[in-house]
């Protein structure tokens, strides 16, 4: 008998699970994206807006969304044998920003989607995990007929330090999700090793 391993030939080695937000503006794709690469059914929060919501929820650019995330979207994703990602979807309005510190216990990272068409929605997240030392990528989610930008133009409108990472994705596409969720965990790796050597130095 081969220890570590089941008679299917099943690994019985329990995974190393990792937790990964997915924040940003409102309406810009985080459910999305959650959806497409999620193996389980994802968890959602969503409720329908409303006209006493309407003085708060900006719908500028994003007038056909009808529903809004309350509290949080979850899903899960086998990266590979032995690497399990737990996705936690953040609500993108500021009212309901205090669900953020409760979400973001025990990250290892975050990915930031941006939409182009309303970039400065984004900044609060930004902001968020740059204050509190969480590595993170920003996914450009890449609308249809939204216009396209040089990354350095991008960057440089966001203000990213030149280590955080910068991609295009397609949060309805799970191929291009899963890219983005192997580069976020490349980037954390990466993150905590330099922390760590700064220390010991």
């Amino acid at each position: 008998m081969i220890f570590g391993r089941s008679e299917r030939g099943r690994s019985l080695v329990e995974p190393v699970t990792l937790k990964i937000l997915v924040a940003g503006g409102f309406g810009v794709g985080k459910t999305t994206l959650v959806g497409a690469v999620s193996e389980i059914r994802p968890l959602r929060t969503e409720e329908l807006l409303t006209e006493a919501g309407r003085p708060v929820d900006d719908t500028t650019g994003v007038e056909a969304k009808h529903t809004t995330t309350v509290a949080m979207d979850f899903g899960r994703i086998t990266v590979r044998e032995g690497l399990v990602l737990y996705l936690f979807g953040t609500p993108g309005q500021e009212r309901f920003w205090f669900m953020w510190d409760e979400l973001s216990e025990g990250a290892l990272a975050a990915v930031v989607l941006a939409d182009t068409r309303r970039l400065e929605d984004c900044f609060a997240a930004v902001d968020y995990f740059e204050r509190r030392s969480i590595p993170f990528l920003v996914g450009i989610n890449c609308f249809d007929g939204a216009a396209r930008y040089p990354a350095d133009a991008v960057r440089r409108a966001l203000d990213l330090d030149g280590d955080v990472p910068l991609v295009l994705c397609d949060a309805r596409d799970r191929e291009s999700v899963k890219e983005v969720l192997v580069r976020v965990v490349q980037h954390a790796m990466g993150y905590t090793a330099d922390r760590r050597r700064a220390v010991t130095t």
